[in-house]
């Protein structure tokens, strides 16, 4: 059973948290955010789920389905099932966003904004494997961070 299947079949964007607590997160804002995100992408929303959780949990889904036994920021996983329209459930660290957000000076809400972003471009079809497609992936993140 996938996890989205756990917490709802309607289309909608769903925010959990497990284990983790993020001060000033607005949801309503978030949600705005990726719907915005999906509209300029001209895909239609299926059903996404983020959850927010630490770099222990997150490091027991990258070794129990990925098979790496590494920490990372995010991991997507991809049910889009309709052509043009975008379902998945998108993993965040939280404890990997702060962290990234001092290292690169950014506000932690900013850096997690640009963390769901990345994810849902993954969902859209952008790869992030060349320095191309990174590069591309980061206009694509800064451009919807702008519109914040």
């Amino acid at each position: 059973m996938r996890i989205s299947e756990i917490y709802s079949s309607r289309q909608e964007i769903n925010f959990h948290f497990e284990d983790t607590d993020i001060h000033g997160f607005c949801k309503q804002k978030a949600q705005k955010f990726i719907e915005t995100l999906i509209s300029g992408e001209n895909i239609a929303l299926g059903q996404i789920q983020f959850i927010f959780c630490t770099d222990d949990y997150l490091l027991e889904i990258n070794k129990r389905y990925l098979d790496h036994h590494t920490y990372t920021d995010i991991i997507t996983f991809d049910y889009t099932e309709e052509l043009n329209s975008l379902s998945g459930d998108i993993f965040i660290s939280f404890d990997r966003v702060k962290e990234n957000a001092k290292k690169y000076q950014q506000c932690i809400l900013t850096e997690l904004h640009r963390v769901m972003a990345h994810g849902v471009l993954h969902l859209a079809g952008y790869k992030d494997k060349t320095p191309a497609q990174k590069q591309t992936m980061r206009q694509k993140e800064d451009y919807y961070l702008s519109l914040l």
